[in-house]
């Protein structure tokens, strides 16, 4: 498997980031929400949403996982790692892409469980999928094609984060 043609330039990514970061900024003014990035395929994308936001923020970080190879185990690994008060907080969910769903329901239920006041989510990538997930995303970059991609954060078997840009996984011939 190895990258293919890109479906998101670096320049196009940089200039949705920066629009997303106002939208937050506007909606959190007067609170000091907490980011958590689900890691780790939300790194690049946390780092530069953070600079685009002008809010004064908390950040957290936790590591999650269902994927191996291009398909999702169905298992969600990690999330009991989930650590630290979140009693009465503004919690944004930082993701590199909505998929299935699973991964994000279920920590927006943990994140409730453990007293969150309120718990938005924003993701780069929303695939639009024939099975649609009932979970939405309250801030999305980009809705995308049903493929696997990589670049900015995203991986295949940990390869491929450290694209600029998002490129769509060809299978080798």
């Amino acid at each position: 498997m190895k990258p293919g043609r890109t479906l998101l330039s670096q320049a196009k990514i940089r200039t949705r980031v920066r629009q997303l970061g106002r939208g937050i900024t506007q909606h959190y003014r007067g609170k000091r929400p907490l980011f958590l990035g689900v890691m780790n395929g939300a790194l690049f994308f946390l780092a530069d949403l953070l600079r685009a936001v002008d809010l004064e923020t908390e950040v957290s970080c936790i590591r999650v996982a269902s994927y191996h190879g291009t398909q999702s185990s169905g298992f969600l690994q990690g999330l009991d790692a989930l650590g630290g008060s979140f009693v009465g907080r503004h919690v944004l969910i930082v993701d590199d892409i909505l998929d299935t769903g699973r991964t994000i329901t279920a920590l927006t239920r943990r994140l409730k469980e453990l007293g969150a006041a309120d718990v938005k989510i924003c993701v780069l990538l929303e695939k639009r999928r024939k099975d649609k997930t009932s979970i939405k995303a309250d801030w999305t970059g980009f809705k995308i094609v049903d493929k696997f991609v990589v670049g900015y954060g995203l991986d295949y078997e940990g390869r491929y984060r450290g694209l600029k840009q998002v490129k769509i996984l060809n299978e080798l011939k």
